[in-house]
């Protein structure tokens, strides 16, 4: 099919062209290039659009004709380091196997060029919408850096209030969850806040060859086992998890399929249930804590005056980050240890799955996808996205594209790759989706 081979050259340049985001660094000149190879793949949509650079974080309007309220249309540029030994090299693209192979093909390079591309071709057919349609595009996503929250602040000061903005998140897949067959588009209504505690034990140090008890890492070791143990972080079924499970329960079988379609009555028994069967299953159903870094003494013979570890937290919406502090402090009190809550930020509202703009990309499924069951879900991960609450209500976490288990699992990993036969769905999707408008 020549569209989809000219659509896989185009992202194979894209993945070609390296956009590795580093934390406080603006490697200014490599997201220069990118963006030149950009207008060069789309010239149309930097021609007809408003264009705005913030920093090389990109902005594009593509004004509409009526009044419909704005849509926007995002996914980033930047990408993680490729490590690992690869099946091909992670930025030569390459196209074997009826994949695009590179890193970002996926995480999300992969759908900004179907962004892009839907707006060129609909450029090209002479098409204008109904209302303003934007494009945005991050450079410091993977960094949790300036670039969306300054695009937010652009849109603030223009008066741009957004019907709804379609970000990366769940995408197309088969078996979301493990024995529920079938395929579905995952659309992430929800946003879990992100932050870190840093939880440190004091003492007065001393001499490893005559140590006393509960010293700093052996109360901090307890600490952790403590909560591993009883994970005292509140369980709950949300609306979003609860329209899921109804979605999802039709198509699995036995035991499972009956507790899915369910699960608001069943609910007791299934907090006892999935949590230990699905750590993925579990973290759409309470705050998540993970013990990420350990620090004591700095020599081996010696007592820590202070060691540390620090506790990756993604808030629920029903236990956010005071109640999390609650939960915590007995525990803190329990082994004499002091919390830090180091740039915490709640959790968002859920988009309304009965409400118009979620509505909108379902039928969009339905209509480019038959037999796809849409459904909503939890995201777990953190986007862009969260920093658009003040310019609209409706930020969704999908990206409309195909994937398979082994795709999904090379985000962030080695041999990341997408089929080139995908390419031209996502392209439809979101054509289709702005004409909705």
């Amino acid at each position: 099919m020549k569209d989809q081979m000219i659509y896989a050259e185009k992202l194979s340049r894209m993945i070609q062209c390296e956009t590795i985001s580093v934390p406080d660094v603006p490697n200014t000149e490599k997201f220069d290039k990118f963006h030149t190879l950009l207008e060069e793949l789309f010239p149309l949509v930097f021609s007809k659009g408003e264009v705005h650079y913030i920093d090389s974080s990109i902005l594009i309007k593509w004004s509409g004709k009526g009044k419909a309220e704005p849509i926007l249309l995002m996914s980033h540029q930047d990408v993680v380091p490729a490590e690992g030994e690869w099946k091909y090299p992670p930025f030569s693209g390459e196209i074997k196997e009826d994949r695009i192979w590179g890193r970002g093909t996926v995480d999300t390079k992969g759908s900004l060029m179907c962004i892009f591309q839907s707006i060129e071709e609909l450029m090209e057919e002479g098409y204008v919408p109904e209302g303003d349609v934007y494009i945005a595009s991050s450079s410091t996503e993977e960094v949790a850096g300036s670039g969306a929250p300054k695009t937010v602040e652009w849109l603030k000061e223009h008066n741009v209030r957004l019907q709804f903005l379609m970000d990366e998140g769940g995408m197309i897949v088969d078996e979301p969850m493990a024995g529920v067959k079938g395929r579905y588009a995952m659309i992430g209504t929800m946003e879990k806040g992100t932050g870190n505690i840093k939880v440190t034990a004091h003492s007065t140090g001393g001499h490893a060859s005559a140590p006393e008890k509960n010293t700093p890492i052996a109360r901090l070791s307890a600490f952790i086992t403590d909560i591993e143990t009883k994970n005292p972080n509140k369980l709950e079924f949300t609306p979003t998890v609860l329209e899921m499970f109804k979605r999802l329960g039709p198509q699995a079988k036995g035991v499972l399929g009956f507790a899915m379609r369910h699960a608001k009555l069943l609910s007791p028994i299934l907090k006892k249930v999935l949590p230990a069967g699905s750590a993925k299953g579990a973290a759409m159903l309470r705050t998540t804590m993970a013990w990420t870094m350990y620090s004591g003494s700095s020599a081996r013979n010696v007592l820590p005056e202070n060691a540390w570890v620090n506790i990756n937290t993604r808030f629920i919406i029903h236990q956010g980050i005071d109640d999390t502090k609650k939960i915590l402090q007995p525990y803190l009190e329990k082994y004499d240890l002091e919390a830090e809550y180091i740039n915490c930020h709640e959790p968002q509202t859920p988009v309304d799955h009965n409400g118009k703009a979620f509505k909108t990309i379902e039928e969009t499924v339905k209509e480019i996808y038959p037999g796809v069951i849409p459904s909503p879900y939890v995201m777990t991960g953190g986007t862009d996205a969260y920093y658009y609450a003040p310019v609209t209500d409706n930020a969704i976490r999908f990206a409309p594209i195909y994937i398979d288990s082994q795709q999904l699992g090379s985000i962030h990993a080695k041999d990341e790759n997408m089929f080139v036969s995908s390419l031209p769905k996502g392209i439809e999707f979101y054509k289709a989706l702005i004409k909705k408008m």
